[in-house]
């Protein structure tokens, strides 16, 4: 027999306090029922002795102190779970939003999700192909990674999303299922229709469990978003062995909505007013993935958050970082100059790409040509800045081939239609294209055995000429 408390002590925000209970469980569920019948969630997020902190999803807008009832579930917050879940689309706290009905599920599964035994984990290794050129080939995605993407407001990085989820596939073509939950926090109403109407237009959708938080939601639902949306993925990675793609967009919202209910509960905030334990629970969504003993299935993660004035050492960038396997950052220059994506080469890497790509994973010169890439755009940038200083006319005939291979790599390799999806042998052959448009005394990352292979100046030259000066002209020509 459950019991039923009258009354509350206190109402601060989204938070209510009761006194007087005993028996119940830090994160468990409780009931809110009101005077004129409607019921409410809560959740326990602070005890104090027979002093209960219960945090309400939907707001305590219209709440009696006198006359509100509470019953606690004695279990933490579930939502169905099912392989129907695939092309729906529900709310932050896991509720269908399509009116397609209810879930009929096969469990119920707990929010929080279960700890992993580290011993169980296996070594993320095989990419997953996204057909865009700088991800594919230089910061690789990994089967079973967390790499996060590092934008900025007003950047394109909804863009570049809706282009992965629409384009990620396994890459090893072995037959085995692959799909993608996709969760949205605190985004605006035209942002949650255009991810919904471009899964949809493109077909994706069937393969798209979509969570959708907007940001008239309460902040609470923004908490839960996330974990629903690892709750789903976990179920079908490691319970029906499909491999999941996980793209959670912002973590800046995320982090600011817990930030705001740090501060209603009057915890002493931390760096920049985030709470202390900001680390811990991005630690605690973004382990939620990788490949474990026992199942075939895996879960791979792509957060995505906005750089509060593009600032990558803000606390929840620094955090991120510190948590992943590496970052996708964008690059603000290159976005106002038209290309897309605008990914910075330079900052951005993925720590586990060494160990999936290669022979047997993507092609033998995979690294080679990656490592070469980023050396030579390296020398741009060294290059651009003497001439920002002598001018290019200037410069050294060297440092001038490496600033047309600049103009060509970024306009060529970097810059890619929303469209177009490459394959990784199309990526590398125009990667080939770039470098052997540079002495070959400069290309010093690659073995000779390599270069006597695949080294073709004329190939370069005739690239160059089809491509180069009709499209990239001197700025005074334009």
């Amino acid at each position: 027999m459950s019991l039923q408390y009258m009354g509350l002590k206190d109402i601060n925000g989204p938070l209510v306090a009761l006194e007087g209970v005993s028996g119940v469980a830090f994160d468990e569920i409780a009931s809110i029922r009101l005077d004129d019948g409607t019921e409410r969630i809560g959740r326990v997020v602070e005890m104090q002795g027979d002093r209960v902190i219960l945090q309400v999803f939907e707001g305590t807008n219209g709440i009696s102190l006198a006359n509100t009832r509470t019953v606690f579930s004695g279990k933490p917050l579930e939502i169905p779970l099912a392989t129907e879940m695939l092309g729906r689309v529900f709310s932050g706290a896991g509720k269908p939003i399509d009116g397609l009905g209810p879930v009929f599920p096969e469990k119920m599964g707990d929010v929080n999700g279960q700890a992993l035994n580290p011993v169980a984990r296996q070594y993320p290794r095989n990419y997953i192909h996204t057909g865009i050129s700088s991800i594919d080939a230089l910061m690789t995605l990994i089967r079973g990674q967390k790499l996060p993407i590092f934008s900025g407001s007003g950047l394109s990085h909804n863009k570049l999303a809706v282009q992965i989820v629409k384009q990620a596939k396994l890459a090893d073509e072995s037959g085995a299922d692959f799909a993608v939950v996709f969760a949205a926090m605190g985004v605006q109403n035209d942002v949650a229709e255009y991810f919904r109407r471009s899964f949809e237009e493109t077909g994706a959708i069937e393969r798209v469990a979509m969570f959708l938080n907007l940001s008239n939601d309460p902040i609470i639902e923004r908490i839960l978003t996330p974990m629903c949306a690892l709750t789903a993925a976990e179920y079908l990675a490691y319970e029906k062995n499909m491999h999941i793609l996980v793209i959670m967009t912002d973590m800046t919202s995320y982090a600011e909505a817990l930030r705001e209910f740090s501060s209603s509960k009057g915890e002493i905030p931390g760096r920049k007013g985030y709470p202390g334990y900001l680390y811990s629970n991005l630690a605690a969504l973004y382990e939620r993935a990788g490949v474990v003993e026992g199942s075939t299935g895996s879960v791979t993660q792509i957060p995505i958050l906005t750089m509060p004035n593009d600032d990558i050492t803000h606390p929840i960038p620094d955090l991120t970082a510190y948590i992943t396997e590496g970052q996708i950052v964008f690059d603000r220059d290159l976005d106002q100059r038209g290309i897309y994506p605008g990914l910075s080469v330079l900052l951005s890497l993925s720590r586990l790409m060494k160990d999936g790509i290669g022979e047997g994973y993507t092609r033998a010169d995979h690294s080679a040509v990656s490592n070469q890439l980023f050396a030579a755009y390296a020398k741009v940038q060294d290059a651009r800045s003497l001439a920002s200083v002598i001018g290019e006319e200037e410069l050294s005939e060297n440092d001038r081939k490496y600033m047309e291979f600049g103009r060509l790599f970024e306009e060529h390799f970097l810059k890619q239609d929303f469209d177009e999806n490459r394959t990784m042998d199309e990526t590398l052959d125009l990667g080939w294209d770039l470098l052997c448009s540079l002495p070959r005394n400069e290309l010093d990352r690659i073995d000779d055995k390599l270069l006597d292979e695949m080294y073709d100046p004329e190939k370069a030259k005739r690239f160059t000429e089809n491509n180069a000066f009709s499209e990239i002209a001197a700025p005074e020509e334009k």
